[in-house]
């Protein structure tokens, strides 16, 4: 059977128009045998979001953007988008705007809520969110920080400022001369220190000389320690000890007046006796260097022995009065 040219005209045009509506039902990613469900989201700023992005739940892929138009007089836009009747979620979900990658582009993803809401249907407005971007947040922290840094700058420039009064002419002109006698005094340090190298090279024979002497010394009196150890001498250290300890007893005992010691140094006649002997004595003595015939008369030819006359001055008659 042979075509006519008016039926193949027809089917020309036919697959034209069916081609056309595919082709423009791919532009808007909306598949015509798919049964999806439409819903809308109210946002103030879409951020560049395109007609065509994906629309996601949990990551995974369930629909795409169909259109963006203004809503009113408001600014705020309306955003289109068909999400696949293969999931199902409560009317309270949440339609997020949010980066898709960090250098830009946005997308939708569907917060599912799950609770006894009536489910949502075609048709149905979903509450809006717009989930804040890595740029948006870098710019929230930078904020604070950028104000910071600000403030710095200006107390720095304003500590120079200080610094440039204080500084005057006369201040650096004695702040050059501080930073000059500060030199020589670094470089006077390192001569005597090059000195004191100098000098301990010079002299370091006679200082290991020293040290070793001062070795022997030590290892001397360690030997005399060892001797010392050897000999006894914390025996004797505790004899000494315990003959302290009795002669501290034996003046305790004194103190108390006990025994013969004890009772002479604590009865007062007994002092007071020894005293007046002590006296009597020394005028007997005297008497006799004085009038030694009193006490000695050697007759050599039997002669009478004389009486004896008391002298005017004599002391023990004195001492009687």
């Amino acid at each position: 059977m042979k075509l006519s040219r008016e039926i193949k005209t027809g089917i020309i045009v036919l697959v034209g128009i069916l081609a056309f509506i595919f082709g423009l039902s791919y532009l808007k990613s909306a598949s015509l045998f798919e049964n999806n469900k439409t819903f809308y989201a109210v946002y103030d700023n879409v951020g560049g979001l395109q007609p065509g992005t994906q629309v996601s739940i949990n990551g995974f892929t369930v629909g795409n953007v169909n259109n963006i138009k203004f809503k009113d007089s408001s600014g705020k836009l309306v955003v289109t988008f068909t999400v696949s009747n293969e999931f199902d979620f409560s009317g309270n979900s949440v339609a997020e705007l949010y980066d898709t990658g960090i250098i830009g582009g946005k997308g939708i993803q569907i917060n599912p809520v799950f609770d006894n809401a009536p489910l949502a249907k075609s048709g149905d407005t979903l509450t809006s969110n717009i989930k804040p971007g890595i740029t948006e947040l870098v710019q929230q922290k930078l904020t604070p920080l950028q104000m910071k840094v600000e403030g710095a700058v200006s107390n720095a420039d304003s500590l120079l400022m200080n610094v440039n009064q204080i500084l005057d002419d006369p201040t650096k002109k004695e702040l050059k001369q501080t930073i000059v006698a500060l030199h020589e005094m670094v470089n006077a340090f390192k001569g005597s220190a090059d000195k004191l190298n100098g000098l301990l090279a010079n002299n370091k024979e006679e200082l290991d000389n020293s040290l070793k002497n001062v070795n022997k010394i030590t290892t001397n009196f360690s030997k005399l320690s060892d001797s010392l150890a050897n000999a006894g001498l914390a025996e004797t250290v505790s004899n000494f000890q315990v003959t302290v300890n009795r002669l501290n007893s034996v003046l305790e005992k004194i103190e108390k007046g006990e025994g013969s010691l004890g009772k002479l140094t604590q009865d007062e006649q007994l002092y007071k006796n020894l005293t007046d002997a002590s006296k009597e004595l020394d005028l007997l003595l005297q008497d006799f260097r004085l009038n030694p015939k009193r006490y000695v008369n050697v007759s050599v030819f039997g002669k009478k022995q004389k009486e004896y006359a008391l002298p005017e001055n004599d002391p023990a008659q004195q001492q009687e009065n």
